[in-house]
């Protein structure tokens, strides 16, 4: 496994720490006019389940992947599905979801290039990954803020 997948595993071990925490506390918005915790690992699984079912299928040398969904649309679109789950069910899901990610990313061959959409630029499996690492980076790092304040 590249350092960037297990990097990628490790946001697994932060998002299950979160059940350890009061759920009161993961319903509240990070800042004013953010989404709360909750709906922060929502939105990281739904964007694991789209790569999962629309990204991987399809990362094959020389392939053209589709483009990636309106972003807002696509969030909108996550929260609203998971709108009536628990934190614990949306971690839950959140930590089967990444787990089969990684382990279809670790069948790709190291080798094959790529583009998405319209781009002109090759993705190999492990910058493909970065982009979704920085992500979950970006967000764990709200995450932390929130906890500690």
């Amino acid at each position: 496994m590249s350092n960037i997948l297990n990097r990628f595993e490790k946001a697994v071990v932060d998002i299950i720490q979160l059940k350890e925490i009061e759920e009161a506390r993961l319903l509240e918005s990070i800042s004013e006019g953010k989404w709360s915790i909750r709906d922060i690992v929502a939105h990281l699984y739904y964007w694991d389940k789209f790569n999962l079912e629309n990204m991987l299928p399809y990362m094959t040398d020389g392939a053209n992947l589709p483009v990636f969904p309106d972003h807002d649309t696509h969030n909108a679109e996550g929260l609203a599905l998971l709108r009536d789950h628990s934190i614990e069910s949306i971690v839950d899901l959140f930590v089967k979801e990444r787990r089969k990610l990684i382990e279809q990313l670790n069948m790709i061959d190291d080798d094959i290039r790529f583009t998405i959409g319209k781009g002109k630029r090759k993705f190999s499996v492990e910058s493909f990954a970065k982009i979704f690492l920085e992500h979950d980076l970006h967000h764990l790092k709200q995450i932390n803020l929130k906890l500690l304040a």
